[in-house]
């Protein structure tokens, strides 16, 4: 049976106020990406995520981002390898002193992007997982896109897994449209499950030129903060329930 795991990021409270329905999202995904204080979230919410997380059967994955709630870590920021590790190393420590059985790790939007092209940011998110899975006693694996955090997540002797967006517009070369520039956004409940179905059948993605790019992916996110995030969930259980396909997180 072909299986494939359908994470979404949650757990992003600001100022306490839920930016997503996680009760309703976490009836249908198989992985969490909990939103550990960077950008959102706060001990509250975090252990409100390992409450929902147990009742579902749902992987918890830590979302570290940028220090940045401004901006919902959503702006790209240079700090010193040595602060980022710091600042990742912290917020996994808080995600795991919440009760988390954290199973592996997904950066948060901009850290996320930087992490492909910047290698000493890389090193330091890497370095920071590092050290969280010796203090667990197990290699976390980190999610992402190809790029330099794969080659850091290797070097540092961790697991790296590759995953797809269902709601994001993706260029020529692989990487995502940025937010704001036309396509950036796939908002059509039957349009993201169908993506899902080419994705686990074929390995393949329209870019938003029209080009066909190959994407190797595990595991499928869905971004919780989306209006539609619910409907597109279910709309991808049901579709890839009726072809065949089993969700289950691969952690």
């Amino acid at each position: 049976m072909m299986r494939v795991d359908l994470n979404a990021d949650l757990g992003e409270t600001v100022d306490g106020i839920p930016t997503a329905d996680d009760e309703a999202m976490f009836a249908v995904i198989s992985s969490a990406n909990v939103a550990c204080g960077g950008h959102a979230g706060d001990a509250e919410s975090m252990r409100a995520c390992v409450h929902r997380a147990a009742r579902f059967g749902v992987a918890i994955g830590a979302h570290p981002s940028y220090d940045d709630r401004e901006n919902f870590g959503r702006v790209r920021r240079d700090p010193a390898p040595a602060d980022l590790r710091a600042s990742v190393s912290a917020q996994l420590g808080a995600l795991v002193a919440a009760g988390a059985e954290v199973r592996y790790v997904k950066p948060h939007g901009a850290l996320y992007h930087a992490v492909r092209d910047d290698a000493a940011q890389a090193r330091a998110v890497a370095a920071a997982v590092a050290d969280l899975s010796e203090r667990l006693g197990r290699a976390l694996p980190v999610l992402g896109l190809p790029g330099a955090i794969a080659e850091a997540a290797a070097a540092a002797g961790l697991p790296f897994v590759h995953e797809a967006f269902l709601d994001r517009g993706y260029t020529p070369d692989g990487g995502l449209v940025a937010r704001g520039e036309p396509g950036a956004l796939v908002e059509e409940p039957a349009r993201v499950a169908d993506r899902a179905l080419r994705l686990v059948r074929d390995g393949e993605v329209d870019a938003v030129d029209g080009s066909r790019i190959a994407v190797e992916a595990a595991s499928l996110c869905l971004h919780g903060d989306t209006p539609a995030a619910v409907a597109m969930a279910r709309a991808v259980r049901c579709a890839l329930g009726a072809a065949g396909i089993e969700v289950r997180a691969p952690w």
